[in-house]
């Protein structure tokens, strides 16, 4: 259970769902639809959801490859982070959302599985958060110029090692969309 005290509520976050950044990822489509289908089962749960929007040189605010893709549609209720480093809570006000939502669990979803997913992750875990990567509903692109594996083997590596983390007093893990409960773990 989460190591943040009095936080006994889940959030579905999604990180990075921008137009420039899935416009060609791995299984675009179908990591799109996972996340539309996690997206409506907190909405009818009533669990908080968090989207974070990442800005930067490639992606300057405002512009259409900073928008939300158009197949999501963010409620104007549900907070917006807006972020520039990888790490979902660096220089953000991340930490102050789900704070004051009561969250100590975050189900996570979006792109770029080996940059702002993984940094979010860890930078989740090490601040005392439960974290469940979708397995199914993280893409990234194909970085095998710059010496990377293909995407999908770096989504399956991201996949085995987020099953596996480990640390005093927090869950970790992966689940598939359909295996997704938004009941804390036990």
């Amino acid at each position: 259970m989460t190591t943040l005290a009095h936080r006994p509520n889940t959030a579905l976050l999604v990180i990075d769902v921008q137009e420039g950044v899935v416009a060609d990822a791995y299984e675009r489509d179908a990591v799109i639809a996972n996340i539309n289908t996690l997206v409506n089962k907190a909405r009818d749960e009533h669990v908080p959801l968090v989207w974070v929007q990442h800005s930067d040189e490639d992606l300057v605010s405002g512009s259409d490859p900073w928008r939300i893709v158009a197949e999501l549609h963010p409620d104007e209720n549900e907070p917006l982070v807006q972020k520039s480093y990888g790490d979902s809570f660096e220089e953000t006000n991340l930490e102050k959302v789900l704070n004051d939502l009561g969250v100590g669990r975050l189900v996570v979803t979006g792109a770029q599985t080996d940059a702002c997913i993984r940094s979010t992750l860890h930078g989740a875990f090490v601040r005392g958060y439960d974290a469940l990567l979708v397995s199914d509903a993280h893409t990234t692109d194909d970085h095998t110029e710059w010496g990377a594996p293909t995407p999908d083997k770096v989504i399956a590596h991201t996949n085995l090692y987020w099953t596996y983390q480990d640390a005093p007093g927090r869950t970790a893990g992966t689940a598939t969309t359909e295996e997704v409960s938004f009941e804390s773990a036990t």
